[in-house]
This record gives structure tokens, C-alpha cells and sequence, in this order.
């Protein structure tokens, strides 16, 4: 069944070589500005406030449709 393949064995990482691979990792990272999260924050807002309106619209829409369906019964 598995012949032909070399079974690899994983190293152990200890708890503090852990800890060092995810400081370095973690300076790695280029962290946003206090304004480009301003304007993302404010960004999501406005885009999460239109896409309430539209689908309270189509909600409505909807609710109109199902209700004037229901007097027609």
C-alpha cells in the first residue's frame, strides 16, 4: 500500500522555540495606520448601513408581494 513512500517524522517544537518563531512571525507584519483603520472602519459602516436600506427595501418588496398574494386566496 504505501510502498515507495518514505515515512517523514515531524520535529517536536519546544514551547519556547514556539514562541520565538511567532515573535519573529509577528514583526513580520505590517500593521495598519491609525488612519487606514479609521477609514476602513468607517468604510465597512457605510457600506453595512446601504446594504441594510437595500434589503430592507427587497424585504418590503417581498412582504408587499406575499400579503397581496394572500387577499387574492
Amino acid at each position: 500500500m504505501a510502498e515507495g513512500k518514505a515515512e517523514t517524522k515531524k520535529r517536536r517544537t519546544s514551547i519556547s522555540e514556539f514562541a520565538r518563531q511567532v515573535r519573529t512571525e509577528t514583526s513580520k507584519v505590517v500593521w495598519p495606520t491609525r488612519q487606514e483603520t479609521i477609514q476602513t472602519a468607517i468604510f465597512v459602516s457605510i457600506l453595512v448601513l446601504i446594504l441594510s436600506l437595500f434589503f430592507l427595501g427587497i424585504d418590503s418588496l417581498f412582504g408587499a408581494i406575499v400579503r397581496f398574494l394572500l387577499t387574492l386566496v
